[in-house]
C-alpha cells in the first residue's frame, strides 16, 4: 500500500489529490456502486419512512470504497485523514461521472486511467 502524506488547507487542493488517490478506473467504479447504493437507500428510506435503513448507508458506501482501496488501488482511503472532504469529493466525483464531466478533471489531476 502506498500513502503519500500531504497537508491540504482547502478543498481546491484536496480535490486533485483525491482524484489521484482514485487513479484506477476500477477503484472509481467501485465507488460509483457504493455511492449509488447510498443514494438508493436514502431515497427508499424516505419513500417508505423506514428510517432504520439509513444505518445501511455508511455500510454500503464504505464497503465498496474501502474494498477498492485495499484490493485495487492499494492505498489508504483519504477518508481516514480527510473525512468530510472525502465524503464531499466522493459525491462530487459520482455526480461528475453521471453527468459526463469527470474526464477533464481526471486529466487536470494527472490521472491516466480514464
Amino acid at each position: 500500500m502506498t500513502n503519500r502524506p500531504r497537508e491540504h488547507q482547502s478543498f481546491e487542493t484536496f480535490w486533485p489529490y483525491y482524484l489521484q488517490e482514485h487513479s484506477k478506473r476500477a477503484t472509481r467504479n467501485f465507488h460509483y456502486v457504493g455511492t449509488s447504493l447510498v443514494v438508493g437507500i436514502a431515497i427508499y428510506a424516505i419513500v417508505t419512512t423506514n428510517w432504520w435503513l439509513m444505518l445501511a448507508m455508511p455500510l454500503a458506501g464504505y464497503f465498496f470504497a474501502w474494498l477498492s482501496h485495499w484490493r485495487i488501488e492499494r492505498n489508504r482511503p483519504a477518508t481516514f485523514t480527510y473525512p468530510l472532504w472525502s465524503l464531499y469529493a466522493d459525491f462530487k466525483m459520482w455526480g461528475m461521472w453521471l453527468s459526463g464531466r469527470l474526464k477533464p478533471e481526471l486529466q487536470k489531476a494527472g490521472v491516466e486511467d480514464i
